[in-house]
């Protein structure tokens, strides 16, 4: 029998390994700008277009390569960063692997130009799909220009599986601020289309992050700094009223790489414990120094995930360390002696000072029903005034108002009802009774009705706005101020994305320029909602549920505009608004989902009610 067992070509080996770490455009850029970094680069440049797809360059200013260094970076496991097994264990440098570079070459059409301080000339080496087509010398600045055309040429597959631009310039901008939050030392600029999207000068860590999040945040960043024998604790936490629901930025880097921890997330949430809403974010950037031999951070080819020694210790450590921000932020503020030159206020003495009581005077013999009042005004007197005047029996204005016994009142449930008419009321409308602020609960044929006061209202709100947006009917109301809005640059390119469907919804927004938005009008309806938040809100799912086109847009704008415009938990109704939600509830497509495919009420049925009190 003949051997079946075969070495795979370098090639082929290099296309699986690209599967891994080359998962989309944003992997390029991580790598390339990575390799930059440990370069030495005092000022890089990225500029992509299409979203990566058709190029994607990186220039730096970094120590270069030599023609042989050129040429051998490109082979699997070819590094500069480590030379033995134990060197993994003293990590400093971003990369180490050295599958970056060949992976990229597999999948792609490379251009590399580079050269070093020492030399008087460079290299351009051209490689595609893993062949090397060409290699030559050439006049260029010193370190390195990366060139990557038409990403997974050569595997259709894997090309026609990415997302949208708008998805895809998303990632990249994800991947480039985990980046440019590590070096706030190094220059960064991003281009796309031709547009800059990021100039980012070198400064301190705070400057940073502000040029990359918005000057607003620079007024909610609380300092966080402790050091320990552990670990060293840096960087910046929100103040409890910046939490939102969705769309925090939360950061852990770890001896200057990004990290994902669910464990020290939860140390960090709970340093907000009563202080912020259950279910709110808070945004952070804490960056620890730990020491390499105490961490691993060869778990995953995305290197995002990384495992401590002592765990458990350093949790306690970042819980005191941000409740110890939190403290200092919320201090009771000190006496000020200083009282020169100000005014003096007199201070109350009770034996010295006497306050007389104020007496009311009335007349407790005063009518207003009196036909004959005491004091007559010029129009009573007037000459040629007439006037009916209110008869003395005054209640029998009212006799004739009062219901007769045989008049039905309006039934509850009018209009088009669909998936609960089984349940409708027996003849009149009754009195609601709202439960702990929650619920809706009424009587029914069948025995009680529980419903979700906010999740009804969320139907109805959406079936409104998709009703609205489909006929481009939807009113705008025009807000006294107009509030500006400062956008991230993520955030920018899913405005310049959703802003058409936006104003179907009601918005009237205006650019500014520089990721900023002038708020002029709000959808009808939510007048009384904070306009910023709701932007932020409506852009924050949009970006957790990704890209879409057509109706499916509609219906997610819609609903999230539903859910931050609805009735909240613990809203006390009057009986006519409960009863107003059920009738409006009745009539919707659909009463007993939200959208999103959550229960909105509940029939507990009259023999189960009597068997419990029987």
């Amino acid at each position: 029998m003949s051997d079946i067992i075969q070495l795979l070509p370098d090639s082929v080996a290099n296309q699986i390994a690209a599967g891994e770490v080359i998962q989309r455009p944003a992997s390029v850029i991580k790598e390339l700008v990575e390799n930059s970094v440990d370069a030495g680069a005092k000022t890089i440049k990225v500029v992509i277009v299409d979203a990566g797809r058709t190029s994607i360059q990186v220039i730096d200013d970094g120590c270069g390569m030599s023609e042989t260094d050129a040429r051998l970076a490109f082979e699997r496991h070819a590094t500069s960063k480590i030379r033995q097994a134990a060197d993994l264990f003293t990590l400093h440098t971003m990369g180490f692997r050295g599958e970056a570079l060949p992976s990229i070459a597999a999948v792609a059409q490379v251009e590399l130009t580079t050269r070093m301080t020492t030399d008087d000339i460079g290299t351009r080496l051209t490689i595609h799909g893993s062949k090397v087509v060409g290699q030559e010398p050439v006049a260029c600045p010193v370190g390195c220009n990366f060139k990557v055309d038409n990403l997974f040429f050569n595997v259709p597959a894997r090309r026609k599986f990415l997302k949208s631009n708008t998805t895809e310039l998303n990632n990249i901008l994800t991947a480039f601020e985990r980046i440019v939050l590590v070096y706030p030392d190094i220059s960064f600029l991003l281009y796309s289309n031709g547009q800059e999207l990021l100039n980012l000068k070198a400064g301190p860590l705070r400057q940073r992050i502000v040029d990359v999040f918005g000057t607003k945040l620079n007024q909610e960043l609380l300092p966080v700094e402790v050091d320990t024998a552990i670990c060293k604790v840096t960087g910046f936490v929100g103040k409890p009223e910046t939490a939102r629901k969705k769309g925090g930025a939360d950061f852990f880097f770890v001896n200057g790489r990004f990290m994902k921890h669910a464990y020290f997330h939860k140390a960090v949430m709970s340093a907000y414990e009563r202080l912020v809403p259950v279910g709110m974010q808070v945004p952070y950037f804490i960056y620890f120094e730990v020491n390499p031999a105490d961490i691993d951070v060869n778990i995953h080819p995305t290197k995002t995930e990384i495992k401590f020694e002592n765990e458990q210790g350093i949790w306690q450590i970042i819980l005191a360390a941000v409740k110890d921000a939190i403290g200092k932020f919320c201090d009771v503020p000190t006496i000020d002696f200083d009282t020169e030159g100000r005014p003096e206020i007199p201070v109350f003495d009770p034996q010295r000072d006497t306050v007389m009581v104020p007496h009311v005077q009335y007349n407790p013999s005063y009518n207003p029903f009196d036909s004959t009042p005491s004091v007559k005004s010029d129009y009573d007197t007037a000459p040629n005034a007439h006037r009916q005047k209110a008869p003395v029996d005054w209640q029998q204005l009212y006799e004739q108002q009062a219901p007769s016994e045989g008049n039905d009142e309006p039934l509850l449930f009018q209009g088009n009802v669909t998936g609960g008419s089984e349940h409708l009321l027996q003849e009149k409308s009754p009195v609601h009774y709202q439960y702990k602020g929650r619920y809706i609960m009424t009587a029914v044929k069948s025995g009680l009705m529980i419903i979700d006061q906010h999740r009804a209202d969320v139907r109805i709100r959406y079936e409104h706005q998709l009703m609205l947006m489909e006929q481009k009917q939807a009113g705008t109301q025009r807000v006294l101020f107009p509030e500006v809005i400062q956008l991230s640059a993520a955030n920018h390119v899913m405005m310049n994305h959703y802003l058409p469907e936006l104003t179907a919804l009601g918005f009237d927004l205006s650019d500014l320029g520089g990721g900023n938005y002038a708020i002029n009008g709000v959808p009808a309806g939510s007048e009384n909602i904070d306009p910023v938040a709701l932007v932020r809100q409506i852009l924050a799912d949009s970006a957790e549920q990704g890209r879409t086109v057509g109706r499916e847009l509609h219906e997610r704008l819609a609903l999230s505009l539903a859910r931050h415009t609805a009735i909240d938990y613990g809203q006390v109704l009057s009986n006519d608004e409960m009863e107003h939600i059920v009738n409006e509830l009745f009539a919707c497509k659909n009463v007993n989902y939200t959208p999103d495919g959550k229960a909105i009420l509940c029939i507990l049925p009259q023999p189960d009610i009597e068997q419990m009190l029987g």
